[in-house]
């Protein structure tokens, strides 16, 4: 049978290249040439585990098995965190997938291939077709890091009036500030510094706060909605203080230990936390259709898909010097 290359992560923490064989192609099985991957914060998880890494690709449709219905050679599509679901449980049946008992997500099935490679097979129900005015590199980063904060925009609905706050001016943060802004809502930005005061301001932020050494902070008016991209979780009681009643807060990145927050300011203000993880298949080919529209595109760097530029971009995320996300092109 023939192969291809993927690469793997390693229990020295440096990516290798490998190969994983290409199966026949049964049902609605497609078989993908890999033109980009974005490097997410979610591979540094993964990169001394032997799996194949990657979970934001996007390439060009090869082959298409017996059962596939309206994809065709040629075509571009990308796909993202989740791989299958089983289709008929009642998350299913309700276009919630991404909860489905029997869901395949990046770290946890299909570990013999990932968006960094040559190639890979994917059902075509969970990949998505690729707008001809949007590129690969910018559709890749969109594939986790453009779905997972327009998930938290999308589902839980939000209108144009509303004050969104965005703590963090990163991979996901930089997304989440043009999405809430072309939605309409006011973008108030949180960082620890004034260093991309500019930067948040041309993306669509109306407000930019400096937050590192606070005693308390002041928001122009109060924040509706609270997206929290940071990787450490923030100080809950400077941020209680400029929280609107039954203001909503989503945190995205991903934190070990107990998520803790004042509690009487939660009681008192009618508080929700919400949890959220990446977009369903109908959010995600909304978010795809709202970025081609409005021209949403991340900041990246580029690097060359091979063992060297792999782990030259995942050392330059580990440094915390990305701007703002990495890239691999074949």
């Amino acid at each position: 049978m023939p192969t291809f290359t993927v690469y793997k992560g390693h229990e020295s923490g440096k990516v290798v290249k490998s190969t994983t064989t290409r199966p026949d192609l049964t049902r609605d099985e497609v078989l993908v040439k890999i033109n980009a991957s974005g490097l997410c914060g979610t591979d540094l998880h993964y990169h001394t585990s032997d799996m194949g890494l990657g979970h934001e690709g996007v390439g060009t449709v090869q082959e298409l098995g017996p059962e596939t219905t309206h994809l065709k050679v040629g075509d571009r599509v990308g796909w993202g965190y989740e791989h299958n679901s089983c289709g008929h449980c009642q998350q299913c049946l309700k276009g919630n997938e991404i909860f489905c008992a029997e869901r395949a997500m990046y770290g946890y099935a299909d570990k013999d291939q990932g968006s960094m490679g040559e190639g890979a097979v994917w059902r075509e129900a969970f990949l998505f077709k690729i707008p001809d005015t949007m590129s690969d590199e910018v559709a890749a980063p969109l594939m986790c890091g453009g779905a997972t904060v327009f998930n938290a925009l999308h589902q839980f609905p939000i209108e144009a009036s509303d004050t969104v706050a965005v703590m963090g001016v990163g991979g996901l943060g930089h997304l989440a500030i043009q999405f809430a802004a072309k939605m309409g809502c006011e973008v108030i930005v949180l960082s620890g510094s004034d260093a991309k005061k500019d930067e948040a301001m041309s993306l669509g932020a109306s407000e930019f706060i400096a937050m590192k050494g606070a005693k308390e902070i002041k928001t122009s008016r109060p924040i509706d909605r609270l997206i929290v991209t940071t990787s450490a979780q923030p100080d809950w009681n400077l941020l209680t203080q400029v929280l609107a009643p039954n203001a909503v807060i989503y945190p995205l990145s991903v934190d070990e230990g107990n998520f803790s927050i004042p509690y009487m300011p939660l009681l008192l203000n009618g508080l929700r936390v919400q949890g959220s993880l990446v977009a369903s298949r109908y959010i995600h080919q909304r978010m795809i259709a709202f970025a081609d529209l409005h021209q949403i595109k991340p900041i990246l760097e580029k690097f060359p898909m091979s063992e060297e530029g792999i782990n030259s971009a995942i050392k330059k995320l580990q440094d915390g010097k990305m701007r703002y996300r990495g890239v691999l092109l074949n």
